[in-house]
């Protein structure tokens, strides 16, 4: 059977690039890998085929070859001076050696220990006015011990025999072979043989710390406080992780808050909403007088400047806006119902009494009509 030739099979025109020749050859390969499809018996050959195809392209002198007298110039059966047909594992390996953890790569050194996340959960008044607290977490030390070698004391790792220190093995998969961290030293070159008792080799153990935490007055949800170091320390003697203490703020029974503002609803009697009145309210520094003006309806928001919050990141001062709510007066005496009588007959059906009212009707009537045009 003729061979294919080797541009049509890897899908580009004969100008293709080297970059353009690997892109095509990780997808075909991709597609037709052995392991993927163990129930089509073409899939093999298709993946020597490409895998062949690619091997010629890629050298330069190969390709000049191929390009001046086709296959025979480089088949050494039809008189071609380039034998063979490479090494299939060192092909994939180039192209695949970031996806199967294969490649070129030495030994691991050293890495960083991991980030660790703290929700520390706080009420208002501490996110507002600022804090200092202690907190307790679990994390990975550096074994003192062993000073993070995880050797016993006194001794000290030995160059792994399986990869000869290198971090790294070749395996052999069929026709191919891959280059992987090596399972016995984890990719370090060297093995212990004997292990520090306390951390058992890890070079790193569990341990409970407590730290003290400053809370920066107006922290707010979700703001994030870093402690550089203080997450786990890395493996192999790697540096420490940071912490981070995530900030939740407890749901206030009064106040609302958005941003650097404070919002509270505020009651006030049916009286006190016509007439007007002082009103005693709350805000984080303490009690404030608010005057009601007579005839407020409900819903009316009254602002008292410079009693809300100053932001981490925010030089002023927001405010306290309190929403009124006219209550209206439940489990009214006999006496009680009659004097509410008397007043909603002494008001009638004045307008100048229910300005929204005569509003709101005069909508409706308005809304009918239409309906009937």
């Amino acid at each position: 059977m003729d061979k294919r030739d080797y541009y049509d099979v890897l899908g580009v025109d004969r100008g293709a690039s080297e970059g353009d020749l690997k892109k095509a050859y990780r997808r075909l390969a991709m597609k037709f890998h052995p392991d993927r499809n163990s129930d089509d018996p073409q899939a093999e050959e298709k993946f020597k085929e490409a895998t062949e195809a690619y091997e010629i392209l890629t050298d330069q002198e190969k390709r000049e070859a191929y390009d001046r007298f086709g296959h025979a110039g480089v088949d050494p059966n039809q008189g071609g001076g380039f034998g063979g047909q490479g090494n299939f594992g060192d092909i994939f390996g180039d192209v695949f050696g970031d996806i199967f953890g294969g490649g070129r790569g030495g030994r691991s050194g050293p890495a960083r220990g991991s980030d660790l996340r703290y929700n520390l959960r706080l009420s208002l008044e501490q996110a507002v006015s600022g804090d200092t607290m202690e907190i307790r977490i679990p994390v990975l030390a550096s074994c003192t011990d062993c000073n993070g070698t995880g050797a016993k004391a006194g001794t000290s790792a030995s160059t792994c025999p399986d990869c000869n220190g290198s971090g790294q093995i070749r395996v052999s998969q069929g026709f191919f072979s891959l280059q992987q961290t090596c399972p016995r030293c984890g990719g370090r070159g060297k093995v212990i043989t004997d292990p520090c008792l306390s951390c058992g080799g890890a070079g790193r153990v569990e341990r409970q710390k407590t730290l003290s935490v400053k809370i920066p007055a107006g922290v707010d949800n979700g703001d994030r406080i870093r402690l550089s170091g203080e997450g786990e320390a890395g493996p192999n003697g790697g540096p420490a992780g940071d912490l981070y203490v995530q900030i939740e703020v407890s749901e206030h029974p009064i106040f609302v808050r958005e941003g650097r503002h404070l919002y509270c609803e505020v009651p006030i009697s049916f009286a006190d909403a016509a007439l007007g009145g002082d009103l005693e309210v709350p805000t984080l520094d303490g009690r404030v007088n608010l005057k009601i003006p007579a005839e407020t309806q409900t819903g009316k928001v009254f602002r008292l400047r410079g009693k809300g919050v100053t932001q981490v990141r925010s030089a002023g001062v927001g405010d306290l806006l309190c929403k009124v709510l006219v209550e209206t007066p439940v489990k009214l005496t006999d006496a009680q119902k009659r004097l509410f009588e008397e007043l909603k007959v002494a008001l009638g059906d004045s307008d100048k009494h229910s300005p929204k009212g005569k509003t709101w009707f005069d909508g409706v009537k308005d809304f009918f009509e239409t309906l009937k045009s």
